[in-house]
This record gives C-alpha cells, sequence and structure tokens, in this order.
C-alpha cells in the first residue's frame, strides 16, 4: 500500500482497513513509537489498555496479543516482533515534562529537527478527524520496555529495541491510527534524541480460522470474532 519513514519527534496518522497489515522497524536504537487505535467507522470506540491488559492477563504486549477496544473487539493483532516487550502502561511524554527535562529547544534558535512532545503530536493528529483533547487514550508505547520492581515502582529499559527490530499489526477492523516518535516519558537520557522508526503497509486479508493470534488465548479469539461480525 504505501511505505514511509517518520523522524525523531514528528507525528503522522493514518486509516488502516481491515485486512491490512503495518510493519514498524526501529531505524534507530532506542526509538519509541506512541500509538493511539480508534475504530474508524465510529471512534467513540476505541482501544483500551485496562480491558487489553486483564483480559489477556499481561503487562506488556509482544506476538499473540490483541489489542482490544473498549467493546470488546480486535481493533488490531500483533502477527510479528522481533522485540518481545512493547509497553502499554508508560502514558505520553507532555510539554511540560519535555521542557523541564530538555529544556526549549525551539527551531528558531538551534535551527533542529522536531522537538514536539507525545501528547502533543498525537492531539494534533486526531484533531484532523475531529477528535479533541478528551478523546486522547493511553498509548501503546512500541519499542519500549517498562518494568515494574519488587516496590511497585515503574523501570525504564534504556536501549531495549536494537536498530532494526520490528514489529508488524494487522488489523481487524477498519481503524484510525495515529502515532508519534517522540521519548518515551520515562526515558532517562538528558538529551531530547529520538529515533526514527520506518513503516510499511500492505494488504493480507483478516485473519483465518487457524490465526496464530486467534489461538493464542481463548480471550483473543472472542475478541477477533466480535471483530468478524461487523463485517459478515
Amino acid at each position: 500500500m504505501w511505505s514511509e519513514i517518520v523522524p525523531g519527534g514528528c507525528h503522522w496518522s493514518y486509516v488502516m482497513p481491515r485486512g491490512s497489515r503495518l510493519r514498524m522497524v526501529a531505524l534507530d536504537a532506542g526509538a519509541n513509537l506512541s500509538m493511539v487505535l480508534y475504530h474508524a467507522r465510529e471512534k467513540l470506540e476505541r482501544y483500551n489498555m485496562p480491558d487489553s491488559l486483564k483480559a489477556q492477563h499481561t503487562a506488556h504486549y509482544t506476538r499473540g496479543h490483541v489489542l482490544m477496544s473498549d467493546m470488546g473487539r480486535s481493533l488490531a493483532s500483533i502477527t510479528a516482533d522481533t522485540v518481545g516487550w512493547h509497553d502499554p502502561l508508560g502514558a505520553l511524554l507532555d510539554h511540560e515534562r519535555m521542557l523541564a527535562k530538555y529544556g526549549d529547544h525551539s527551531f528558531h534558535d538551534y535551527r533542529n529537527g522536531m522537538f514536539r512532545s507525545g501528547k502533543d503530536g498525537l492531539l494534533i493528529e486526531i484533531g484532523k478527524y475531529g477528535l479533541s483533547r478528551r478523546d486522547l487514550i493511553a498509548p501503546v508505547n512500541f519499542f519500549s520496555k517498562v518494568a515494574v520492581d519488587a516496590e511497585g515502582r515503574f523501570q525504564f529499559a534504556p536501549d531495549h529495541a536494537p536498530a532494526g527490530s520490528m514489529v508488524e499489526l494487522r488489523f481487524d477492523m477498519d481503524t484510525l491510527i495515529a502515532l508519534s516518535t517522540a521519548p518515551h516519558p520515562l526515558n532517562p537520557s538528558p538529551s531530547y534524541a529520538p529515533g526514527k522508526v520506518g513503516l510499511a503497509a500492505w494488504k493480507s486479508g483478516p485473519a483465518p480460522a487457524d490465526d496464530y493470534c486467534r489461538a493464542f488465548r481463548g480471550e483473543c479469539a472472542r475478541a477477533m470474532h466480535n471483530a468478524d461480525m461487523l463485517y459478515l
């Protein structure tokens, strides 16, 4: 369908049709890609992080997991993954935290690349489709790892994904996606140096009956069945 390179700190959006796939590749070590997902036909239905994690008994995503909507349907399935851990818990870097952490690096003064928080980038993208601040949901932070220690504190894993790392989504519904390549909010690096990410999309068809994600858990099968029912 198309391919694209998203520079570090930039943002982008697209409507992915049911039966299409999106391959995301970390072109720089330590890249982060924050993504939010909405049902393209009815945007009040959107990715639900608590339900997805609870139903699949997990605190991170990898191959086999599905990204469920708040209606119990699979928006997308993770069909391939060379990383093994993608963060659903760490939220987004906002403008205030970005300035406190990195200082103000405007293009006017520094002639630099995009210097924008993940939150602002995603608000710009979803605004193109009539959505607003109240519609911004918890993202999936692909290529980033956040674990929880014995005291219940988040622990960020620096350089979790080496350059060339790949993860692939198949869309089980017509899905609006918006993404940002700004740094993860828990990244301890004192420098604003987000990595770029490559994207490639193609049509592969809906999930077959013997699909790996469909068989991964009973909850995954039910979510994918619920999505299939919209397209009978």
